[in-house]
């Protein structure tokens, strides 16, 4: 019983410090320096403690531990008056785990208003995956509320070997593969991306009602998904002062489920853990208990997907409100499937807008009818914002702030004035602009596609936007080619950086 309790707290104290961090096994990794911000594009993987470290120092705060790595894939896109950053991370290690595989993702971008007398920088993040069950008293049909069934879908590399004795366990190793940062010819396209190929994620029973946010102890599910895919496509128009974000989500099918019935589960994990996969339900010790598959199962128990966004903007001396069909959405649940969230100015200047009418649909792949998804059905979203206390006060999500707090730190290299003012916007959620849940109804633990749009309304600085007339003779000749913008220090040659995580399955 003591060696069961030792290793859960073991397990809960990695938990605690293991969020939005990150490490490589490569020796490629570079050095981030306030004159890369000055360059038109670059991609890098940095240390990013290393980083976080120098600038605590200078600004009084407190960094992380020296044996701490934490190493992110950064590309970086410098065109037109826009500043776009974006960081994806890899695994971390710390003096108590080797290489965890987190799979976070942040994008920010720095720009003037179109009337080039506003600075501004907004920042989104994808936060997590977070299943959820409706019963007959869910608050928003279709969407995870606080009425809910809800479970936080964590990653984490934790080596649960002692509780799958006689059997084989759960593999916590993922392969990350960073898909490189590439340019139209005229430099007004940008596209890259991130793949975690089998993915372990953790499940905890969460509760965000505002009044009362907690999650339960002991997780109470492990899953395997083939894999978690993101990637971005930056698209840049001079003629209407836009910079368009798309960010295309792929939600890979689930390979393997082992559910925890409470904490018994945990203790008498051979009596108690049931592991379903595409063939059928079994125990630890490989007995067949059923014909029931992973997905038959999570259909019955109606389990929903969802994924959880975070978006904050600051606008140097002045302040931003948000909207959808003009209502403030800030700290309130409000429905946005049909419509946009738009960022304005105090005095009425349209800076950013995130639109989840567009591109309602998401596909859905049927493993089942066909295994060899290449057949989809395509199903609405459902979108909604969130009270921020029943995310910003629970306690499990205190985890998933620690990168957020150190953006304003790279803000700092862009405009320094600016990151003064950012500095503690971004360090908090309980300062959130607004959290929000894109939700998919019709899952059952099939492979979902899906890409929502974020827009930027800045101004545009001609002195780099490329001659149009030459670029509308490249599209009408048809000859506009993709070329590989890589750091050559990073990457040597085209095709994909692979990054694997050293943990054995």
């Amino acid at each position: 019983m003591k060696v069961v309790i030792r290793n859960i707290i073991t397990f809960l104290l990695l938990v605690c410090i293991a969020f939005h961090t990150i490490i490589p096994t490569t020796s490629a990794v570079n050095d981030l320096l306030p004159s890369d911000f000055k360059q038109e594009s670059w991609e890098k993987i940095v240390d990013y403690f290393d980083y976080v470290r120098e600038f605590a120092l200078l600004y009084g705060k407190i960094p992380p531990p020296e044996d701490w790595h934490a190493y992110l894939y950064l590309t970086y896109v410098n065109m037109s008056g826009l500043k776009m950053m974006y960081a994806g991370l890899l695994n971390i290690t710390t003096e108590w785990q080797d290489a965890l595989t987190i799979p976070v993702q942040t994008w920010m971008m720095h720009y003037k208003s179109r009337d080039k007398s506003k600075d501004i920088v907004t920042a989104g993040s994808f936060i997590m995956l977070m299943t959820f069950s409706e019963g007959s008293d869910t608050i928003f049909e279709g969407s995870p509320d606080m009425n809910d069934t809800l479970y936080s879908s964590f990653n984490l590399g934790i080596n649960l070997a002692s509780y799958f004795e006689g059997s084989k366990p759960p593999a916590f190793s993922s392969e990350t593969t960073t898909i490189p940062l590439t340019s139209s010819q005229d430099k007004l396209d940008w596209y890259w991306g991130m793949k975690y190929s089998n993915l372990t994620a953790i499940w905890w029973r969460t509760y965000i009602n505002p009044s009362n946010p907690h999650s339960e102890f002991l997780p109470i599910a492990i899953t395997r998904y083939d894999e978690l895919t993101f990637t971005y496509h930056l698209t840049i128009n001079p003629i209407d002062g836009t910079a368009t974000l798309t960010a295309n989500y792929i939600i890979g099918k689930i390979t393997d489920l082992w559910v925890f019935p409470g904490i018994f589960g945990w203790f008498f994990s051979k009596l108690f853990v049931a592991h379903y996969n595409s063939t059928g339900c079994y125990r630890l010790n490989g007995q067949k208990e059923s014909d029931e598959t992973v997905y038959q199962f999570l259909d019955k128990e109606g389990i929903k997907m969802s994924i959880v966004q975070f978006q904050c903007t600051v606008i140097l001396d002045h302040t931003a409100q948000f909207e959808s069909q003009g209502t403030n959405v800030r700290d309130k649940d409000i429905d946005v499937s049909n419509s946009s969230i738009i960022t304005t100015t105090e005095d009425g200047e349209k800076i950013f807008d995130v639109n989840f009418g567009v591109k309602k649909s998401y596909k859905l792949y049927n493993f089942t009818k066909d295994p060899t998804e290449s057949i989809y059905e395509t199903y609405d979203t459902n979108t909604r914002t969130s009270k921020i206390a029943g995310f910003a006060k629970n306690s499990i999500f205190t985890i998933h702030t620690y990168l957020m707090r150190h953006i304003p730190w790279v803000i700092a290299n862009i405009d320094p004035k600016l990151f003064e003012q950012a500095k503690d916007h971004l360090l908090d959620w309980n300062y959130a602009d607004y959290f929000y849940i894109i939700s998919y109804p019709t899952y059952s633990g099939y492979r979902i596609e899906h890409d929502p749009t974020y827009t930027a309304y800045l101004a545009i600085s001609y002195s780099q936007v490329p001659n149009l007339k030459a670029t509308f003779m490249l599209i009408i000749i048809a000859i506009i080619a993709t070329s590989a913008v890589v750091s050559v220090l990073l990457i040597r040659r085209r095709g994909k950086t692979r990054i694997t995580s050293p943990i054995s399955s």
